[in-house]
């Protein structure tokens, strides 16, 4: 499984709250579906924000994951970006992740 980082911007503060169920549903979904690991909006930002952590297969699925958000198929998104993301510390470090720094930790010692 891969990691991704997806941010929105959200300038039409009215739309968004006209669609913002319809959002909740849709990540409630990707959530129960163990897609998402994690969501919410950026604070301190000059426009609306909000920050989604993605994981999947590859990065196809995790477009199609922006895209069919209901935010996305509006037109209430304005910049966006995906990233694929290496969690290798903390909660979501790979088991990979975790024998590298043991490795190293032996051989360091």
């Amino acid at each position: 499984m891969k990691y991704f980082i997806a941010t929105y911007t959200h300038p039409n503060e009215e739309g968004w709250k006209d669609y913002l169920t319809a959002h909740i549903k849709y990540l409630e979904q990707l959530v129960e579906d163990e897609k998402l690991v994690a969501s919410g909006p950026l604070l301190n930002t000059p426009v609306k924000s909000a920050m989604l952590i993605i994981k999947v297969e590859n990065v196809e699925e995790a477009q199609y994951i922006v895209a069919q958000d209901p935010f996305t198929i509006q037109g209430l998104v304005g910049e966006s970006t995906l990233l694929e993301w290496d969690p290798f510390f903390g909660k979501y470090q790979t088991f990979k992740h975790k024998m590298l720094l043991t490795l190293q930790k032996l051989f360091r010692g």
